[in-house]
Parts: structure tokens; C-alpha cells; sequence
């Protein structure tokens, strides 16, 4: 099977410009494409995961990647999918940010002179003339089609600024930089930027004559038609720091079952022939189907050591046995403690399991929280730094679990 018809049968494919050009330039290995990545935070999430394993499926395949780091484009900020204008980021800020994304992604990537190269649009965009840009680029631009583009209907309601409106203009005229400097003659993306994405290949073919081709992925959405990849803490990242390795597998051992099959497909390296025969398992294996996706995922992310420590703990958790020292683990000092105790609210608000006291309380009255597997019923419950020295274990719920030490 070719690397265009594995992308169908994975359900990855959404939207493409001109399909018999694309399958040809990506089945021949012909294709010079880029993905680009904005920095708005200091790490990768698994929304970017996703766009991360399409590349890498691309360029074992003889296709040769070019990796965009936004860093001009986040000064602006993409309004796609977005109901309010993103916070404004500092140069510093975007910079840090920048250099974190170029870590995580050498763990996916092949990068050198004949694979994969990196580039950051803040080099070309923030020395352009706006005088010129205006009569160079913005004369290919009809503001009418631009309304008309998804990413900007859905903010007329609450208001879109001429800052935002940018934005398509900017994308589209990376692709014509990088497909004049270095002959990129395709774009991926996510569903959500197919306005941006068509903007590039038509401002191209206006400037140059020549072709320039574009093709989205599939968002990856549960069975409830919500985007993957958050939680009740936030955005599920890449960085290990952010979201533990014990946690990031945690996330996909909880998929729901009707989301299992589709995961595989799009997210993992396992030959389709193997998940076609897991579609065939009783519905009795759903959970060994949970943790092939968790333990795949979390080896592509952050190594097989880690996903084996993740596994043990979570066998250790759930199953009683294994290893449980690689759980989320939250340190206490001596300043978290009033009169040498701490409050059960405290502690739920330490390890993220609320947002707030408020919160912690509720979920305590609810029955919500165990400690040392022990449901915990009075708001007033306190541990001292003896009882924290010997090693507290949080649960919420029945899945999520975190350690408590001092």
C-alpha cells in the first residue's frame, strides 16, 4: 500500500486542493511539503502530536519535510477555531517558546541537509515593508472571499480585529517564501485551516504561474464530536514536565471505547493489517486495546522505558501489582503546613485535582476523594508531616491518581 492510499485507510485525510497531483508527488516520494507550528506555549500538546506523526509518516516515505516555526506568525495569533483573540505574547515569550518546540520535535523528526529542515518565519516576516506588502500581496487578496472563510465567520458575531484579519495574508505568504526559496510545492495542515491553506497555493499560482498543493488532516475528535488532547488540568502536552509520562499514558488508557479503533488508525505506527484484526477482537479485549494505544503512544512521545514504568504503575494502581513509583508525585515543604498539619482541601488543590479550595470541597463532599484508599468525608481532615513523610496516595474518582510526599 502507498503512503497517499495508508492515509485513507487511516482516516487522516480531509481535504486536498487536486488529489491525482498529491497522491502522485507523495506516493513518488516528490514531495517538498510544510507543516507550520505556532509557539503559543513552551510546549507541544497533542493537537500539534498529530500533524508531528503525519510528517514523519511523509518522510519515511521519501518525501522531505520543512518544519515552520511561527515565530513571526504568533505575533499576530491564529483566530481559527477560536471564539475570542489569543492573549499577546511577548518577543521574549515567543522566542522561549520557539526554542522549545525545536527539542521536542527532534525526537519525531530526521533533520539534516538531505531530510528534514527547520525554519521560523519570524526571519522573513518581521523585516517586511508593510507599504510593500501591501501592493505586492495584499492586491491578490479579495476581502470578500476572505469574509466568506470559516476561520473568520465564526468571529464576526463577537468581533474580529484587523489585527486577526492578518492572519491568512501572513500564512499565505509563508508558502510563497518558502516555495520561492525552497521549492515547497505542498502544505498540510489541520482541517481548520483550509481558508489559510487554499490562500497560499492561490497567492502562488497569482505571483509565479506554478502549481502549489494543499491537503488537510483529520482533527482528531471523540465519538461526542469534541477535540481530543484536554482534560480537567488543561491541554494534554508532549513535555514531560507539563503532563507526566504516567499521565500521558493515563489519557489514552481512559479513551472512551467507542474512540479505541479510530486512535489506532490515526495515531499510531502499527501496520493496518494488525488493527484490522483487532477490529475482530470479542468486545471483551476493549481493554487490551486501551493499553496497546497508551503504551504505543506513550513509547512514540517519551520512550518505551517510560511507557513500561507507566504500564507498572498503572498495573500496580488498577491491578495490584507492578511498581507505583512513577506516579504523578507532588512534594510538600514546610510552609505548605499550618501548625505542622495540612487541610485535605489544600492537598487537592496542590496535586491539580481542582482548580480551587472552593472546587476541592465539593468534590470531597461529592465522595469523590480517597486517601490511601479511603474515601475522605469531613472537609476538616488533616495530615501532619509524619503521616506525608510515609507517602500519601490521592485518587479522584476510580482513574486518576496522584502521590503525596514531603
Amino acid at each position: 500500500m502507498n503512503i497517499f492510499e495508508e492515509l485513507q485507510a487511516r482516516g487522516l485525510i480531509a481535504q486536498v486542493t487536486d488529489e491525482k497531483e498529491i497522491k502522485d508527488l507523495i506516493n513518488n516520494g516528490g514531495a517538498r511539503f510544510y507543516i507550520g507550528f505556532d509557539p503559543t506555549a513552551d510546549s507541544l500538546h497533542v493537537g500539534h502530536f498529530m500533524a508531528l506523526c503525519l510528517m514523519k509518516r511523509l518522510q519515511m516515505a521519501g518525501n522531505k519535510p520543512v518544519v515552520l516555526i511561527g515565530g513571526g506568525t504568533a505575533y499576530v495569533g491564529d483566530p481559527s477555531g477560536r471564539t475570542d483573540m489569543r492573549s499577546m505574547m511577548t518577543p521574549e515569550t515567543i522566542k522561549h517558546n520557539s526554542e522549545c518546540f525545536k527539542k521536542q520535535m527532534e525526537k519525531f523528526i530526521t533533520f539534516g541537509d538531505d531530510a528534514a529542515i527547520m525554519v521560523n518565519n519570524a526571519d522573513w516576516l518581521l523585516g517586511l515593508n508593510y507599504i510593500d506588502v501591501l501592493r505586492d500581496v495584499g492586491a491578490c487578496f479579495s476581502v470578500n472571499n476572505m469574509l466568506r472563510a470559516e476561520c473568520y465567520k465564526q468571529r464576526m458575531e463577537k468581533g474580529l480585529s484587523f489585527l486577526e484579519f492578518n492572519y491568512m495574508i501572513m500564512q499565505a505568504y509563508d508558502f510563497y517564501h518558502l516555495h520561492n526559496k525552497y521549492g515547497c510545492n505542498m502544505q498540510f495542515g489541520g482541517d481548520d485551516q483550509w481558508s489559510n491553506m487554499l490562500a497560499g497555493s492561490e497567492l502562488i499560482r497569482k505571483k509565479t504561474g506554478e502549481d502549489a498543493y494543499s491537503m488537510t488532516i483529520t482533527l482528531l475528535m471523540n465519538s461526542e464530536g469534541k477535540k481530543m488532547g484536554k482534560t480537567a488540568k488543561g491541554a494534554v502536552w508532549l513535555d514531560p514536565n507539563k503532563t507526566s509520562p504516567f499521565e500521558f499514558y493515563q489519557y489514552w488508557r481512559n479513551v472512551d471505547d467507542a474512540d479505541v479503533m479510530k486512535c489506532l488508525k490515526m495515531l499510531t505506527f502499527i501496520p493496518l493489517e494488525e488493527i484490522e484484526q483487532m477490529e475482530h477482537w470479542e468486545d471483551s479485549r476493549i481493554n487490551e486495546k486501551k493499553e496497546i494505544l497508551a503504551f504505543e503512544l506513550t513509547s512514540l512521545v517519551h520512550g518505551e522505558q517510560e511507557a513500561q514504568k507507566a504500564k507498572d504503575s498503572a498495573k500496580a494502581l488498577f491491578g495490584g501489582c507492578g511498581d507505583s513509583e512513577n506516579m504523578p508525585t507532588t512534594q510538600l515543604e514546610a510552609a505548605d503546613f499550618n501548625e505542622g498539619k495540612i487541610n485535605i482541601t489544600a492537598i487537592v488543590v496542590k496535586c491539580k485535582f481542582a482548580a480551587s479550595k472552593g472546587e476541592a470541597k465539593r468534590l470531597i463532599q461529592q465522595g469523590g476523594i480517597s486517601v490511601n484508599d479511603n474515601v475522605v468525608s469531613a472537609l476538616d481532615t488533616a495530615y501532619s508531616i509524619e503521616e506525608v513523610k510515609e507517602g500519601l496516595k490521592i485518587r479522584k474518582g476510580k482513574k486518576h491518581f496522584h502521590k503525596i510526599t514531603f
